[in-house]
C-alpha cells in the first residue's frame, strides 16, 4: 500500500522535474554507498579540460553530499521546480527545458570561473529565484511561521544558509544566474521594450511540442507586467497559486 502511494506520488511529479529529482537522488546515494567517488563527480576544471571528462558539469549539478542541507535543497528542487512546471510553464515543456539549460550553462561558466566544485545548490536557487519573481506578490511561509512576499524568498534562503553553513557563495551565484534569466527573458523585453535575447530553439519545440491549455501559448511571452488602464488588477505572474503560500517542510 505504501509502495503504491509512493509510486503514484513519483509518477505525478512533472516529467522534467522528475528526471532532475531522480538524478539528484541517485548520484548522492551511489557516492554514499561507495559505488562512485565524489572526486569523479565534482567540477574539477583540470580533469574536464585536460582529460576530457565531459560528464563533470552535469554530475556536479546533480551531486551533493547527503545530509540535512542536502534534504532541504532536494525539497526546494521538488517543490519549486514542480510549481513552475505545473504552473507558468504548463504545456510548454520545451520552454522549461530551455530555462534549465540556460541556467545550467551560466552556472557552469560561473562555477569554472570561481573554482566551484559542486553546482547543485546554485542551480536549485536559480529555479527558486525565477519562481519568486513570477509570483513576487504571493505570501509565503518560512521557518518559525515567518511570512513575507515571495520576492524575498531567495534572500531569506541566503540568510538561512549563512546561519547553517557560514557560506553564501552558492546562493549568490544562483540568485545572479536566475536574475540574469529573468531580466533577459521577461523584464527587459516587456518593461523596457527591448529586444528578446532568449528564445527556445526550434529543435526543442519539435521534440516537445506545446500542449494546449498551458498558462500562456508557446512562443508567446506572457502579458506585460504593466497592467492596462482598464484592468489594473491583471498580472501575468499569477498563473499559479498556492493558497496562503508554501510552508517549508509540509508535504
Amino acid at each position: 500500500m505504501a509502495d503504491s502511494g509512493l509510486g503514484e506520488w513519483y509518477r505525478n511529479i512533472p516529467v522534467v522535474t522528475r528526471y532532475w529529482f531522480t538524478g539528484s537522488v541517485i548520484l548522492p546515494v551511489m557516492e554514499r554507498l561507495g559505488m562512485v567517488s565524489a572526486r569523479s563527480l565534482v567540477l574539477w576544471a583540470e580533469q574536464l579540460f585536460n582529460n576530457f571528462q565531459i560528464w563533470r558539469p552535469l554530475t556536479a549539478s546533480l551531486f551533493y553530499p547527503m545530509g540535512f542541507h542536502y534534504l532541504i535543497q532536494l525539497y526546494f528542487l521538488y517543490s519549486y521546480s514542480s510549481s513552475l512546471e505545473r504552473g507558468f510553464f504548463d504545456g510548454r515543456t520545451a520552454d522549461y527545458i530551455f530555462m534549465l539549460f540556460f541556467n545550467w550553462i551560466c552556472t557552469v561558466i560561473v562555477g569554472l570561473t570561481m573554482g566551484m566544485l559542486i553546482l547543485f545548490v546554485p542551480l536549485v536557487l536559480t529555479v527558486v529565484y525565477v519562481w519568486a519573481q513570477l509570483n513576487k506578490d504571493q505570501i509565503v511561509t518560512f521557518w518559525f511561521g515567518m511570512t513575507f512576499k515571495a520576492c524575498y524568498l531567495p534572500w531569506a534562503l541566503l540568510i538561512f544558509n549563512f546561519i547553517l553553513r557560514n557560506s553564501v557563495m552558492d546562493e549568490l551565484v544562483g540568485i545572479f544566474v536566475g536574475h540574469m534569466y529573468y531580466i533577459l527573458m521577461f523584464k527587459y523585453p516587456q518593461e523596457y521594450g527591448g529586444r528578446t535575447f532568449l528564445s527556445t530553439p526550434q529543435f526543442l519545440t519539435r521534440w516537445f511540442p506545446p500542449r494546449r491549455g498551458g498558462v500562456s501559448g508557446f512562443g508567446v511571452r506572457p502579458p506585460s507586467r504593466r497592467p492596462p488602464a482598464e484592468d489594473q488588477g491583471n498580472r501575468w505572474g499569477r498563473g499559479y497559486f498556492w493558497g496562503q503560500g508554501q510552508r517549508l517542510g509540509d508535504n
